[in-house]
């Protein structure tokens, strides 16, 4: 049973649509929607986040349906959901959406690190919500030598959980560190990272820039950890892509945290790609919280490379959101991917610590001492002679010394 709560400012359409996606991550934990409730209110309730009259009616849904689990499309409380799931049919579970997404990533969670970073994120979202973990032991406290005894484990258990959480980020500290000194041996090579909504086509686009197998699923989340391959982008220009984790509506700001390092590739990228599914009825907004997810990671959205992805699947194609400059494209079918290899080229060869050394068709001394000396990203043979792409500054040192 879905519940969504409409609040000034915010349209009943937005919530439905809200809704719609929440039914889809439901569907991807694997769950099925047999109803859903929106109410309409000036304030979320203290107490139960929606009035108490609207709890009688999902609980009455929830028999007639025979529901077990009832998801609120917005954060609760650890009160909200003990006093919800006090009214509720026994046995009725209450979790909010940040709760399903953490149940998606423990799903879809693969290799130690995503298993890490997932446990973190967990052990920081139940942490305020211990409360009613044992409220069996407060309501079997009482008399003599027996009160406090509640609160006793809660503190217990508490302190276990904080010292869980340092351990496991000191753990994803040193993953970080790992993959700052792959970053290291990769630095001579330019980085581009994939972003953006997660099921927007991040992972169609890896495959078809880098020809590499990869996990192509029509469902939220189909990617956790962060895949980095090579790939050509022509006249010789060598990148390598990652591929991250996708970002949504509501993303909770521990999972952001936990997934720091996983993000780190795009962080550390020379140039983003903002992949957005243009198909999508809700397009813009999901532009939208992408570039907000990228501000709060230090990102300036405006300097990404916009892709609006699945141009297969719109008989128009769409407008560039503010006038900004987009590439329309289909990574399924490769239309406009010729497009985006030469936007790439372009913004690869305008970062300031490249060059572009030009030499005649011969050649000659000057190439040699330039091959043997220079960090040389690309070459490339043109009609008026040869071309380097080298990074500037990252020569390598010569026993003969000079300049080339």
């Amino acid at each position: 049973m879905l519940v969504g709560v409409v609040l000034p400012g915010v349209s009943r359409r937005t919530v439905v649509e809200h809704l719609d996606e929440l039914a889809q991550l439901v569907d991807t934990a694997g769950g099925q929607e047999v109803g859903r409730v929106v109410q309409e209110r000036a304030a979320p309730d203290p107490a139960f986040f929606i009035g108490r009259g609207k709890v009688g009616e999902v609980a009455a849904l929830v028999g007639d349906t025979g529901a077990r689990l009832v998801v609120f499309d917005d954060d609760l409380t650890g009160a909200q959901v003990r006093h919800l799931e006090e009214e509720l049919p026994e046995g009725v579970k209450v979790v909010d959406r940040a709760g399903v997404i953490l149940d998606i990533f423990a799903l879809r969670a693969r290799t130690r690190e995503a298993q890490t970073q997932v446990e973190l994120a967990q052990l920081k979202y139940l942490l305020p919500r211990l409360t009613r973990r044992w409220t069996h032991l407060s309501r079997q406290a009482g008399g003599i030598g027996t009160r406090g005894v509640g609160e006793t484990q809660l503190e217990t258990d508490r302190r276990i959980i904080r010292r869980r959480i340092a351990h496991l980020e000191r753990r994803l500290a040193e993953v970080e560190r790992e993959r700052e000194v792959q970053r290291r041996r990769r630095s001579g090579v330019p980085a581009v990272a994939l972003v953006g909504y997660t099921n927007a086509g991040k992972s169609t686009l890896f495959s078809t820039l880098t020809g590499a197998a990869t996990l192509i699923e029509d469902r939220l989340f189909a990617t956790l950890d962060p895949r980095v391959r090579r790939a050509e982008l022509g006249d010789g220009l060598v990148v390598t892509v990652a591929d991250t984790v996708g970002f949504i509506r509501k993303l909770p700001h521990h999972l952001v945290a936990s997934f720091r390092s996983t993000l780190a590739e795009a962080l550390h990228a020379d140039v983003l790609i903002h992949v957005v599914d243009a198909s999508h009825p809700a397009w813009a907004e999901q532009w939208r919280v992408g570039e907000e997810v990228l501000a709060s990671l230090g990102v300036d959205p405006a300097g990404c490379v916009l892709a609006l992805n699945k141009l297969d699947l719109l008989e128009d194609p769409p407008n560039p959101p503010l006038q900004r400059p987009a590439v329309a494209l289909s990574a399924r079918t490769s239309a406009g991917l010729e497009e985006l290899r030469r936007v790439l080229r372009q913004r690869i060869l305008a970062l300031p610590d490249l060059q572009v050394l030009r030499f005649p068709a011969e050649g000659g001394e000057a190439l040699r001492l330039a091959l043997a000396r220079e960090e040389v990203l690309a070459q490339r043979f043109t009609p008026a002679g040869i071309e380097l792409v080298v990074r500037r500054g990252g020569g390598r040192p010569s026993a003969a010394g000079g300049d080339s």
